[in-house]
């Protein structure tokens, strides 16, 4: 983004939007989602669409913060219960906070203290 966003200004700097096509005008919905189709078949072999990269965002956010009311004023959703579907977190995931917070937790085969 730090190299795209100066490169798009040029385009036309009038209009802030962040993907736009050759001849500098604001891409809609369906061209964005045609293109993130076409680069996920082209690079990955994978059906992407341009909510998996919302998904994915809004669980690495998670991930890493831990804040489920900051992710759900990211996403703006109005109810939480919309932003708790990104709280799928995998089992080794669980498992590594449990180990860290809790005192007595310990994997078979660790060291004593």
């Amino acid at each position: 983004m730090e190299t795209w966003l100066p490169l798009r200004a040029l385009t036309n700097p009038q209009d802030d939007a962040v993907f736009v096509s050759q001849q500098g005008k604001r891409l809609g919905p369906r061209a964005v989602q045609l293109r993130i189709k076409t680069a996920g078949e082209r690079e990955l072999g994978q059906n992407l669409h341009p909510h998996m990269l919302r998904h994915s965002f809004a669980s690495h956010l998670l991930e890493s913060s831990q804040d489920l009311r900051a992710v759900q004023e990211l996403l703006g959703h109005a109810d939480i219960k919309t932003t708790q579907i990104y709280t799928h977190l995998d089992f080794q995931h669980l498992a590594t906070v449990y180990d860290s917070a809790h005192p007595r937790a310990k994997r078979k085969g660790a060291a004593d203290d």
